[in-house]
């Protein structure tokens, strides 16, 4: 691959003369700037533009640039950091297809978001394009990751043994710790992965359920078992659900429990009371890593009740060993409309909480008046 821009600057040997946007108006027109790259791999370079170019107009659209594109050539114009962008983000997913990747507008998107900056500042785009290497390996697929947060979310996971991750629903929370947890167990690195979760969900109880244990706590454990078939075979996933070395349990079953040599998961966290959290974190045992999951805008406790996922955060903050991994809808790697919605609700319940400071202002204030 070889690129070169306007001015007579020259970048991998290529060299573009292209003239600059001449000043229309009263004030002065940004300087435009046009980029050409070259990619050697024709194949290579049709699977990164895209069908019908249609990761080109993706990044075109995200950035506010213009890409022509040639046979293996494009010529970027545009503002001076709009094009940097663009051209660090080619470079990263043509070598993303050159290591045998694959690229689709979801991996496109990640780009978009990761080349502001390391952990999402302003910055060199390919500082934040670092951390797009970060990847888990897994028999099915290899999960790279799709924002600095998760980048920083994978790399906690690794240097500490116990990891809270708190966020909106979409950011890849519970998802990317399912798929360190399969990782480490094809790699040997752990006997077994145990993955749980409170069987408290909006208004439903156990015992309204039919069939027996199994097939009353498997509804609440669906996403788990989701994440699982996504990274393993059927046949691996089901041989080692019968052997043992993948569990997946209720909260309750943990009691007493001492976890060792495994990866232990809890899921959808901000629905355990203070003492089931405290019970669980407990249970950890010798070479043992623990991840800790929920979102605090989505408790389902009775009222009154309070979340151990932010009893924990409260009491652990800054304990040696751990860390907390913080996800905002910035994070959300689903449906775009997804973050639209997380935003539209975190703006709604802003308001309403400082609606709700200013009303007991004013009571207070009443009440002192008489």
């Amino acid at each position: 691959m070889s690129r070169g821009r306007s001015r007579r600057q020259t970048r991998g040997g290529v060299e573009a003369v292209i003239p600059m946007a001449p000043s229309t108006g009263g004030g002065p027109a940004a300087a435009m700037v046009t980029e050409q790259m070259t990619f050697a791999n024709n194949g290579l370079a049709a699977a990164l533009f895209g069908s019908h170019h249609a990761h080109l107009a993706q990044i075109e659209q995200g950035l506010g640039v213009t890409i022509h594109a040639r046979g293996n050539e494009v010529a970027i114009t545009g503002d001076g950091s709009a094009v940097d962008r663009t051209a660090a983000i080619l470079a990263a997913l043509y070598d993303r297809l050159k290591h045998g990747h694959s690229v689709d507008a979801p991996e496109v998107d990640a780009m978009l978001r990761m080349s502001n900056g390391a952990r999402g500042g302003d910055g060199d785009p390919k500082e934040g394009l670092k951390d797009a290497g970060v990847a888990v390996h897994t028999r099915n697929k290899v999960i790279t990751a799709r924002t600095s947060t998760q980048a920083d979310y994978l790399g906690a996971i690794d240097e500490c043994p116990l990891v809270f991750g708190q966020g909106p629903a979409g950011t890849g929370k519970t998802y990317l710790a399912v798929a360190k947890a399969v990782e480490r167990l094809v790699q040997g690195r752990v006997d077994r992965i145990i993955l749980s979760r409170p069987a408290v969900e909006a208004g439903e109880q156990l015992g309204f359920l039919p069939g027996d244990m199994r097939e009353k706590v498997d509804p609440y454990l669906r996403p788990l078992y989701d994440a699982l078939y996504d990274m393993l075979p059927q046949q691996q996933v089901e041989k080692r659900l019968e052997s043992g070395e993948i569990e997946v349990a209720p909260l309750a079953f943990m009691r007493g429990r001492t976890l060792s040599n495994a990866f232990v998961i809890l899921d959808e966290a901000q629905n355990t009371t203070p003492v089931q959290m405290k019970m669980f974190l407990t249970r950890l045992g010798e070479n043992s890593c623990m991840v800790v999951t929920g979102d605090l805008s989505q408790v389902d406790l009775p009222r009154g009740i309070r979340s151990g996922l932010r009893d924990a955060q409260e009491v652990l903050i800054g304990t040696k060993g751990i860390r907390f991994v913080e996800f905002t809808e910035q994070d959300v790697v689903r449906h775009p409309l997804v973050s639209r919605i997380v935003h539209a609700y975190q703006n709604v319940e802003t308001s309403r909480r400082a609606g709700a400071r200013y009303e007991h202002y004013e009571s207070e204030r009443e009440q002192s008046d008489e």
